[in-house]
């Protein structure tokens, strides 16, 4: 009779059950795996992931006005803002309990300064009642809604009411609906009168300089790098430390040169009045402008557009033209039909990096611009650094990078993302 086949699991060489074992091996690998990209991981999450979500957080963060005024907020809550008549005495009453122990903790003038951003003038009405809150006994010394009036006129304007009733929520959509040129009304959002909107305008011409930017990069960048591609050596060399030499100099020098070469009595001016194209007295008016803004970035930009075509036009193997032009191609159809389609993902490449960065630019368009060539950064560093308004700043952001992936998912649509390279 023979033995019976012992069927128990396969055993790897320290005795553990062969799965378990490569179940371990497997895990082992991840993690080595895991651990390669950390490091990676780890940059993304605190330079890209968290300010962004930061940033979200902050344009729709209203907590202020409920922190520092929790009773008038929930006394507000049964009062028609659209009845034309003031709130009753217990409205008045619970605000000069909150205004007392604002007052004290020194948070009055922070929510004056918030719903100020709403109401003009609401702040200069805060930091003078905080300074009377200080003395009030709010238990003892009503009633208030005379003593509030008389105090400052404001306490009887229904609109200031409104705008602390409005705005009493924890989390709100005010500061993008003030990104967008509107503001809520008694009867919901709309429109700003037509003398205060400005952001729709800068975003618009953002997009549009940006674009002329960009495409004034390709036409200037695209010989350059032509050049580079297909010079010797020794003269394409030369000609890259030209290319690279701006990055060698401070980013505020070479802005602060061009507003001494555009301005009107300045280096460019001089010497077409020299040469008689223009008169002395009709000198152009390139600083202060678009113009000035386009020439100025166009000129700070170039080599991030020369770099990837160039990377590009190195891959291109001269054989192919020297091919097309055996068959009987002229130059222009040889370069047309096959070098310039095999050059168009270096330009993709170069128009993406130098678009992105045009549209988030604000020290030139603020030295060279004047008020008609600024941006939409240019706002965005106002309210964080001025102002102080970092919701309305955090609401120009999220709309900016929303417009940037907007574009970059028609750009993938239309001309393929696959299709960028960088040689």
């Amino acid at each position: 009779m023979s033995d019976v086949a012992d069927t128990g699991p396969m055993l790897a060489a320290d005795g553990t059950p062969l799965k378990k074992s490569l179940g371990r091996a497997l895990r082992r690998q991840k993690m080595r795996a895991l651990m390669l990209i950390a490091p990676l991981l780890l940059f993304i999450l605190l330079a890209f992931i968290l300010p962004v979500g930061d940033m979200l957080y902050w344009s729709v963060k209203n907590g202020i006005v409920s922190e520092t005024l929790p009773r008038t907020v929930v006394a507000l809550k049964d009062w028609d803002a659209n009845s034309g008549e003031l709130p009753d005495e217990p409205v008045y009453a619970a605000m000069a309990a909150d205004l007392h122990e604002a007052s004290l903790a020194k948070t009055h003038t922070k929510v004056g300064v918030r719903l100020n951003y709403e109401n003009p003038g609401i702040s200069s009405l805060f930091r003078k009642s905080g300074r009377a809150a200080k003395k009030w006994e709010p238990a003892a010394d009503g009633p208030w809604k005379d003593q509030l009036i008389e105090l400052h006129k404001g306490w009887g304007d229904t609109a200031v009411w409104r705008t602390i009733q409005t705005y009493s929520p924890p989390l709100t959509s005010g500061y993008y609906l003030n990104a967008a040129d509107m503001r809520v009304g008694p009867d919901g959002p709309e429109m700003r009168p037509e003398n205060e909107r400005i952001y729709m305008l800068l975003f618009g011409r953002t997009l549009k300089l940006s674009l002329m930017i960009t495409l004034s990069c390709v036409l200037l960048g695209y010989p350059v790098a032509w050049l580079l591609a297909n010079l010797p050596t020794r003269k394409a060399n030369m000609l890259m430390i030209l290319v690279l030499l701006p990055f060698w100099t401070s980013l505020l020098v070479r802005t602060s040169a061009w507003k001494v070469m555009l301005q009107q009595q300045g280096v460019i001016n001089d010497v077409l009045v020299w040469i008689g194209l223009v008169a002395d007295d009709a000198r152009l008016v390139m600083i202060n402008n678009q113009f000035g803004t386009v020439i100025a970035m166009t000129h700070i930009l170039l080599p991030f557009m020369i770099l990837p075509m160039y990377s590009v036009m190195q891959t291109i193997p001269p054989t192919y033209l020297r091919a097309a032009k055996s068959l009987g191609a002229t130059n222009w159809t040889a370069f047309w039909r096959v070098y310039f389609p095999q050059s168009v993902p270096g330009i993709g490449a170069g128009s993406i990096l130098v678009f992105i960065l045009a549209i988030g630019y604000y020290i030139t368009p603020a030295l060279v611009g004047g008020t008609k060539g600024t941006f939409i950064s240019n706002r965005i560093a106002f309210h964080i650094s001025s102002s102080l308004n970092w919701g309305l700043a955090a609401a120009l952001g999220a709309i900016l990078l929303v417009v940037v992936l907007l574009l970059y998912w028609a750009y993938d649509k239309i001309v393929g993302i696959d299709n960028v390279k960088l040689g």
